[in-house]
């Protein structure tokens, strides 16, 4: 087997020495590339790379979410096509590795290889459902290229965290849950429009949702990780069927504790619910529209201000090691 290995440096989790120990440990049973990431968007181009050779059948991705979804944009340019396309090999490096982790893997980036070791040598592998979004047409933002996520997006209030998490970052500040913690908190007193929601969502044959001030879309479950803690926002969410939405209506003082409470508490039976919740499950086409710019997030990654977003949910459109 040949693989390409593509490493982020920045990794928070990851040495230097620790990931030379897993390339040593990964280059014992194939024969490996390795490539270190110099730039945003490297990994996309690696990934695209690795679908126009036509000798590489994998591409592990050493780094967090971030890396995960370049990777997988890069390999998916020309669509998905999980015969033909190399596989995906996760070793998770970020702070919190949510796709890693739905997928079964350990955290920890050591007993992660000695897995993914183990599943090449067993033959074990899925096939995943995965979400993507385009411009919709007839709208401002219908020339925005596609973008492929793996395991959730955001539209509001969530994607405004994680664009003041990303600032923080970029002034040198580590990304670690006490972070995202505080971030939340000067996002709530933050938000202009936390009590009367601009957010609808449309599907094709159904009447829309309205007035939600923030949607969150998941392609799994759980939803993201606070340290070991999974928290479940649409608990049915699966990488086998389509896409979830959980939409809020209301994000006043009484509200914002009450759902963060649900979601501290949150399970694979029961997440957050209510009167101003809405969740929607298994949906294959849906469009989120905004009457004002709203912050858009996909993987963990701010991708700016948004008016309207449509998603789709492409069943078996990745083949991954696990």
């Amino acid at each position: 087997m040949r693989a390409l290995l593509v490493v982020n440096p920045a990794a928070t989790t990851t040495s230097a020495r620790t990931r030379d120990v897993l390339i040593h440990a990964l280059a014992s049973e194939m024969k490996l590339e390795a490539v270190t990431t110099e730039y945003r968007g490297h990994a996309r181009d690696l990934g695209r790379q690795a679908a126009q050779s036509e000798d590489i059948d994998l591409i592990v991705a050493l780094g967090g979410d971030g890396t995960v979804n370049e990777v997988v944009n890069g390999l998916l340019h020309a669509g998905p096509d999980p015969d033909r396309l190399p596989g995906l090999a996760v070793v998770p490096g970020g702070s919190t590795n949510v796709f890693a982790r739905a997928l079964g893997l350990p955290n920890d980036a050591v007993e992660a290889t000695g897995a993914l070791l183990d599943a090449l040598r067993e033959g074990r592998e899925r096939t995943v459902g995965l979400g993507l979004t385009s411009g919709t047409p007839g709208t401002d933002d219908e020339s925005v290229p596609s973008r492929w996520f793996t395991f959730n997006a955001g539209l509001g209030f969530d994607a405004g965290v994680v664009g003041r998490v990303e600032q923080q970052r970029e002034q040198g500040r580590k990304s670690t849950h006490a972070l995202y913690v505080r971030q939340v908190v000067r996002q709530f007193f933050g938000e202009h429009s936390r009590r009367h929601g601009t957010v609808t969502v449309e599907r094709p044959g159904e009447d829309p949702v309205t007035d939600l001030v923030v949607a969150i879309v998941s392609n799994t479950s759980p939803w993201t990780y606070l340290g070991n803690r999974p928290m479940y926002t649409s608990p049915k969410a699966s990488f086998d069927k389509g896409l979830d939405v959980l939409g809020l209506s209301r994000l006043s003082t009484a509200a914002v504790a009450r759902y963060g409470t649900q979601l501290l508490t949150s399970s694979p039976e029961r997440g957050p619910y209510g009167k101003h919740a809405t969740s929607l499950h298994d949906l294959d086409q849906f469009t989120l529209h905004s009457k004002a710019p709203l912050p858009l997030q996909m993987d963990g990654d701010h991708l700016g201000l948004r008016t309207s977003v449509t998603f789709t949910g492409v069943r078996r459109a990745l083949r991954v090691i696990v």
